[in-house]
């Protein structure tokens, strides 16, 4: 006998959407069943699913809000979408204006038509309009994202989760003014907290001349849903090249991709900061490109997050080989080592993303999204004007946004429609 049923309610109000009708016997069934059993299964559901399966029976509620099963569930689904990628993207489409679209793509790995379904998340009212635009993802980390912009906002999309964090109320120091942030985002297991660190450089007002080596840092709590400074200093001295296209979080620790002057010469270091500890660390780097102008060098996590790794691809060029180097122990800088070199590659222009240990998401001349994986290229048929693509990785995630007094953190909802513009002739015809 089956437990759920759905039945469509025959007045015409609610004619567009199904209410679930749970079978008096339902409860009485799943009280009888293992709980590792139902755990099995709710483990391979979406969880848009396990928000309906919350309100079937209190057994049900429980398990799927248990800590255990939440922090277990993101790992275990998402390994199971062995045919299946998923990556989140932002974007501006349009010439005009700034409003930037945020798009869930989709395809099968082995679909021979190579077919990509995209569906593009409705942010709340409030921050869907072309004065609110976002330049960066970062995530995920256990499933959260957190997107750079006007306004910086946290968000689970795969329950519908948007939360914009208020402003920081903290100003430059007297007779300073802040020309460049650099954010950082990541969780801290040990408070369950996720946190977003902001780096602000600082310039003087009365000769516009860049204060070398003057940092101030601030840092944004989800539980207090509130900013506060960071006590400890920037290993100095130390400059930052700039926030990394590629999210590159280990060991509870966020990076940026920076470099220090020594007898008039530059040295590329990594700048770390401890979600934990709430703690600064300059890892050195050995000397894995010859010049800043002619080679880039992106930041990107490796070892399944348990350290980091450096791409590096020449700027000019049709065809570009591109260099993979890796910190092998995460604690010791002397563990770099050239993992693999690739190419030539002529679909790519600038690394935008990165997941796995080798799929790599460019953009290439024509502002078009490509991924390029095991000497295989996919263009997954999304544009965007301006350099404004970027993409991570997508998952599901059981992790909420709420926190405390729902007034003061409040946590709006967001949606999933199908993607207007993926097959838009006119649209691409633009391009």
């Amino acid at each position: 006998m089956p437990l759920l049923k759905l039945r469509r309610s025959k007045t015409r109000s609610s004619e567009s959407h199904c209410n679930l009708q749970v079978l008096k016997e339902g409860d009485h069934i799943m009280e009888h069943l293992p709980r590792e059993l139902v755990s099995n299964v709710f483990s391979r559901l979406p969880a848009k699913v396990l928000l309906l399966c919350k309100c079937v029976c209190k057994s049900w509620l429980d398990l799927i809000t248990d800590p255990h099963f939440v922090t277990n569930y993101s790992v275990v689904y998402n390994n199971l979408q062995s045919q299946e990628e998923h990556l989140l993207v932002i974007r501006r489409p349009f010439f005009s204006g700034l409003k930037t679209y945020i798009s869930v793509l989709s395809w099968n790995v082995n679909d021979p038509k190579e077919l990509v379904s995209s569906n593009v998340l409705n942010p709340p009212y409030e921050h869907n309009s072309d004065h609110k635009y976002w330049t960066e993802i970062m995530g995920p980390c256990n499933g959260i994202y957190f997107l750079e912009g006007n306004p910086n906002v946290l968000m689970n999309p795969s329950l519908g989760q948007f939360k914009a964090l208020p402003e920081s109320p903290f100003q430059s120091p007297h007779g300073t003014y802040s020309f460049t942030d650099y954010a950082g985002f990541g969780f801290d297991p040990r408070r369950n907290d996720y946190k977003v660190v902001v780096i602000k450089d600082l310039w003087l007002k009365e000769t516009d001349e860049r204060q070398v080596g003057y940092w101030t840092a601030e840092l944004y709590s989800l539980n207090s849903n509130s900013w506060r400074k960071v006590d400890a200093a920037l290993p100095l001295p130390i400059e930052i090249w700039g926030s990394s296209r590629v999210y590159t979080y280990a060991n509870n620790c966020c990076h940026w991709w920076g470099f220090v002057e020594e007898s008039g010469a530059s040295e590329d270091v990594v700048l770390a900061f401890d979600m934990v500890n709430e703690s600064f660390r300059k890892i050195k780097v050995p000397r894995i490109r010859d010049s800043s102008d002619e080679k880039f060098a992106t930041l990107a996590p490796f070892e399944e997050s348990t350290s980091i790794g450096v791409v590096v691809y020449p700027v000019r060029g049709s065809e570009k080989y591109f260099d993979v180097w890796v910190m092998r122990d995460y604690w010791n800088e002397g563990s770099w080592v050239k993992l693999y070199s690739v190419g030539p590659v002529q679909v790519i222009y600038k690394l935008v993303g990165f997941y796995g240990s080798n799929r790599f998401l460019w953009k290439d001349n024509n502002e078009r999204l490509v991924l390029y994986d095991s000497e295989k290229t996919r263009d997954l048929q999304v544009y965007g004007k301006y350099d404004s693509i970027r993409a991570a990785r997508y998952t599901e995630s059981l992790v909420s946004l709420h926190r405390g007094n729902e007034f003061s953190h409040k946590c709006l909802s967001c949606s999933l429609v199908p993607d207007p513009l993926l097959h838009d002739t006119e649209y691409l015809i633009s391009f």
